[in-house]
């Protein structure tokens, strides 16, 4: 243990000079494994400084991705007719899910109308999801500006006509993952028939692929241009990311899914207590729509089926060359298991969230609204220097495909599979700090967010999004100057 030994004491000679080392000292309470000492003491260097890192590296950590030849494109083409003042019926829908899943599917179901040439009545929002929030879409979005923007797409009204109102609606799910033909064939005669339809799910109503290029267009001018966040939301987001940018800095949006339901949905209980794992089953097992009960986290981990820890999201920081003094800024709920944010926090002391960065003045609106704080920290997220995500869930999805559309912003998508491998090699002992941190950059050098174009797959379920990604279809390649 002579090499353990000289760690200590090099630690012990610069200790007295760092003030990082108080705000570390919690990390020798999360690592374990043989060898956990030397691990321990490795990562209290590299979050100190004293593993350090040149100028050139840490101005690469932020450099964007190469997207000179990609451009947005879903203007309305210039032969586009006037919109008919004919109408097929009204359509009302119940936007089902959190913040994100109702997003796509308003965008859904926008594109839905303009098949049917129905006429769509404001959206109404799901109440009864996780959060139990009682956000209307005028609270979340500015109504009128998506009505003005979709004017030319689509009629949408406020309310049913007169008229109309006292027609009992007829009641339809629409098949996930269906196309123009099922809405015409099978859709549109309803409407026609009974006036008024009420489409009680919106969630992926509409297939990834295989649409008109016009119906893709329209789904993005929905998601980029209509489904505008409400001024308050808007305004206080912009102040919170003038607050992460403090002296010029630039700053990460971390979207650590570690949250409870989360966890229980997943059935990933990695470095948790036997109690806390056991609370997770207990919620698992008493949330009747979810279909999976009995489910082995330690392979679902090994297959990339989990959330990274906050443990495991701070070595991968780590590893990727960041400084703790790097600014990030949490778009979260709370973080479950007792003492777990603690080995994210040490290393990383500069965390932030809506709550620790807005006044309890500026929050009070949006409590107990947490569809809206979660449009606050969609507007943070969208504007960071860089985004990073531990979970590809609705919010990531959402988020990556808006900075995929507005340029190209850099945003990592961990390599879960072979990252949580390296980390189980490195707390074994069997890989130095230094050739985890090398393999670490490796396994992410084209997993930035740059430009590569989205293919259909075996099964809807099993693609990428439409959301997540919206190239080809709202982003085109423009031919190079030889």
């Amino acid at each position: 243990m002579a090499g353990s030994d000289l760690l200590w004491k090099e630690l012990g000679i610069i200790r007295g000079h760092l003030d990082m080392m108080d705000q570390i000292q919690g990390s020798q309470d999360y690592l374990h494994g043989e060898g956990g000492a030397d691990i321990d003491r490795t990562l209290m260097m590299v979050a100190s400084g004293i593993v350090d890192k040149t100028k050139d590296e840490l101005s690469g950590l932020w450099s964007q991705p190469k997207s000179d030849t990609f451009t947005q494109c879903i203007d309305l083409p210039k032969t586009h007719k006037k919109l008919d003042e004919k109408t097929n019926g009204y359509m009302l829908i119940n936007a089902n899910g959190g913040l994100n899943q109702m997003r796509f599917g308003i965008c859904d179901m926008v594109a839905v109308a303009k098949i049917m040439k129905a006429t769509l009545v404001l959206p109404s929002l799901d109440h009864t999801s996780f959060w139990a929030d009682e956000s209307g879409f005028k609270d979340l979005y500015d109504w009128q500006h998506f009505i003005e923007t979709l004017k030319d797409d689509i009629h949408i009204v406020e309310a049913l006509p007169p008229l109309y109102a006292e027609i009992e609606p007829f009641l339809k799910t629409p098949i996930s993952w269906s196309k123009v033909g099922y809405y015409k064939s099978e859709v549109l005669p309803l409407l026609k028939q009974h006036k008024v339809i009420y489409l009680t799910h919106t969630d992926s109503r509409l297939a990834n692929n295989g649409l008109p290029n016009s119906i893709q267009k329209l789904r993005c001018r929905v998601n980029y241009r209509a489904l505008k966040y409400s001024a308050p939301i808007e305004e206080l987001g912009n102040t919170l990311v003038s607050r992460m940018r403090q002296n010029g800095s630039p700053y990460i949006a971390l979207h650590l899914r570690y949250e409870k339901d989360m966890l229980a949905f997943t059935g990933c209980s990695h470095n948790l207590t036997a109690e806390e794992d056991e609370e997770l089953r207990k919620m698992r097992n008493e949330v009747s729509h979810w279909k999976e009960k009995e489910i082995n986290g330690s392979e679902r981990r090994k297959l990339g089926g989990c959330p990274l820890t906050p443990r495991e999201t701070s070595i991968l920081l780590n590893g990727l060359g960041f400084k703790p003094t790097t600014r990030i800024y949490l778009v979260a709920g709370e973080a479950y298991g007792n003492g777990s944010m603690q080995p994210l926090k040490d290393n990383f002391p500069n965390i932030f969230s809506h709550s620790t960065l807005a006044t309890k003045e500026e929050l009070n609106p949006f409590r107990n609204h947490q569809n809206m704080l979660a449009g606050l920290d969609y507007v943070v997220a969208l504007q960071s220097d860089l985004f990073v995500y531990t979970y590809d869930g609705n919010m990531a999805k959402a988020v990556q495909g808006h900075r995929r559309f507005e340029g190209f912003k850099k945003t990592i998508d961990p390599d879960k599979v072979n990252f949580v491998k390296l980390v189980d090699e490195f707390d074994e002992g069997k890989v130095t700090w230094k050739k985890f941190s090398s393999k670490v950059k490796k396994l992410h050098n084209d997993r930035v967010g740059g430009p590569y174009f989205r293919e259909p797959g075996e099964s809807p379920k099993l693609e990428e999004s439409f959301y997540a990604n919206p190239l080809p279809g709202c982003i085109c390649e423009t031919p190079t100057e030889r």
